[in-house]
């Protein structure tokens, strides 16, 4: 079963089209998962039956369950979800004046061996999907029935390492026809993998922030 959302707008109408089905239903679709957030395809009650069926027959939603939940004083929360893989991952959700902002994970851990970060030591199984990283934000959103406004991509694994899965969740995240959050309200961090990071620099996607974290624990933004 392929996971609907590791599919950005113009990728998933191509799918509903090998469904025989009209390319609109696909604004229709990605408006029900990331603007409704549903947790079924029997929710997207302006599909027909039929088409609702087909998506059942040949996606899956990849929900999220919530394995612990941790909240510091200041507020901020930490969850670990199962990725229904066996494998874990961790999210972290912080509280600001300007909104609320999620820390999500690119990979299953990380072959990065910065000393400074927490992920170290944590043993790399493999990359997360579009769908994988997207996940995090809406089952967040879902929990604690908020919307995001800010994403960083700081927490387990190094983005740049997941490169085409994590740009197209950037797309994903900031198309206007789903959850709508700006370029400029995302950023990206990474050790330094400088090949990718002028591959980024073409995307022309206007990211408010990028990190650059060397392995010596010394830290250099532009």
């Amino acid at each position: 079963m392929k996971n609907i959302k590791d599919y950005n707008l113009d990728e998933l109408k191509e799918e509903i089209i090998k469904l025989e089905e009209k390319p609109y239903r696909a604004e229709q679709i990605f408006k029900w998962i990331y603007e409704e957030n549903v947790t079924s395809f029997d929710e997207m009650t302006n599909l027909s039956i039929a088409l609702r069926n087909k998506l059942k027959e040949n996606f899956t939603l990849c929900i999220y369950k919530i394995v612990k939940k941790q909240e510091s004083k200041d507020g901020t929360k930490k969850y670990l979800f199962d990725i229904l893989d066996g494998n874990i991952i961790e999210t972290v959700l912080m509280n600001y004046h300007h909104g609320y902002s999620l820390c999500v994970s690119s990979q299953v851990g990380c072959k990065m061996g910065c000393k400074f970060c927490a992920s170290t030591g944590i043993k790399f199984i493999r990359s997360l999907s579009s769908g994988e990283i997207v996940e995090q934000l809406l089952a967040v959103e879902r929990e604690e029935n908020i919307k995001i406004s800010n994403v960083v991509f700081m927490g387990i694994g190094e983005p740049l390492d997941n490169y085409d899965n994590v740009i197209n969740a950037v797309k994903i995240m900031n198309n206007q026809k789903g959850i709508n959050i700006g370029a400029r309200h995302i950023s990206i961090s990474t050790s330094g993998l400088v090949p990718k990071i002028y591959k980024l620099a073409d995307e022309n996607i206007r990211l408010y922030s990028f990190y650059i974290f060397t392995c010596n624990n010394k830290r250099k933004a532009q």
